[in-house]
């Protein structure tokens, strides 16, 4: 149902308010190149900082703007299940096709707390669902074990795996035996877990490069990994220097040398260092994106 180069959409913003004509050309720019989905409101959305408001807001221009060209799969997750449930009971009267839910973070339930944190969502709304798992930001480890107890949820449809173990990832398809769409949460990440079995990525890349990410989980997804790894090497230098910094930071700031949309990011979030900048630039330039 969701495969392929799907993007996490940075939310632009300028002089502290979501910039929506600069996420109107942003959605333009990934339909025309090809892009699978939109991930609007995850990390690289910057949904931690948004009011709920803005969350709403955001999400349903989203809807509005994609207008069923492609499927719009929110970021509904919260460290409180409570609030996981109604942004994502939100997302379904707004017409997504799906929801993004992160592990809870900070709180670090043990993985009885994460298996009951999902099931109560799903069985709380009717919306196709995608688990997000990314120890390395939320401080907890969502195990293949427990994501295969899940999959008891018809409505839990998949996963973005961030652990950034191709173990893991091996193992979570082995013992899911095809019941969830196992999804890359690491640009980086995402050849070796499409030759194991994964359908593609969530990515912070395709940002600024979406025809090639598309490319390159296309040659994937039909089996041809010498024409994936050839575009894998050319992203390669990409993956690296987006994560320079802390994501979104190093995203927006590519975007906004593109002429894309403001480098502007919401406090705690600060710009991309000097010598971050220094780096980032080379690897745009020697990409051709400036």
């Amino acid at each position: 149902m969701f495969e392929g180069s799907i993007v996490a959409i940075v939310t632009p913003l300028k002089d502290g308010r979501v910039d929506e004509k600069a996420m109107a050309d942003l959605i333009g720019f990934h339909l025309e190149a090809g892009t699978k989905g939109i991930v609007p409101c995850g990390t690289t959305g910057e949904s931690a900082t948004l009011s709920h408001d803005e969350h709403r807001r955001v999400i349903e221009m989203t809807i509005e703007m994609v207008g069923g060209q492609v499927p719009v799969i929110a970021g509904t997750g919260s460290n409180s299940t409570e609030e996981a449930i109604a942004l994502t009971h939100h997302a379904k009267s707004a017409g997504a096709a799906g929801a993004l839910l992160i592990t809870p973070y900070y709180n670090k339930p043990m993985q009885e707390g994460l298996f009951r944190h999902f099931k109560s969502i799903a069985e709380a709304v009717d919306l196709p669902q995608i688990l997000y798992n990314i120890p390395g930001r939320t401080g907890v480890n969502l195990l293949p074990e427990t994501v295969a107890r899940l999959t008891a949820f018809e409505n839990i449809v998949g996963i973005k795996e961030g652990s950034g173990s191709i173990q893991q990832i091996t193992e979570v398809i082995r013992y899911c035996d095809g019941r969830l769409t196992v999804l890359s949460g690491d640009d980086g990440m995402t050849l070796p877990l499409m030759a194991v079995g994964g359908k593609g990525v969530i990515s912070v890349t395709a940002n600024i490069v979406p025809s090639d990410m598309v490319k390159m989980t296309s040659a994937a997804k039909r089996g041809d990994f010498v024409e994936a790894r050839k575009w894998d090497e050319k992203l390669y230098p990409l993956h690296r220097f987006l994560f320079i910094e802390t994501n979104p930071v190093p995203v927006k700031t590519a975007l906004s040398l593109m002429g894309k949309c403001s480098d502007e990011v919401r406090l705690p979030l600060s710009p991309l260092s000097q010598g971050s900048l220094g780096k980032l630039k080379e690897a745009l330039e020697a990409y051709g994106l400036v």
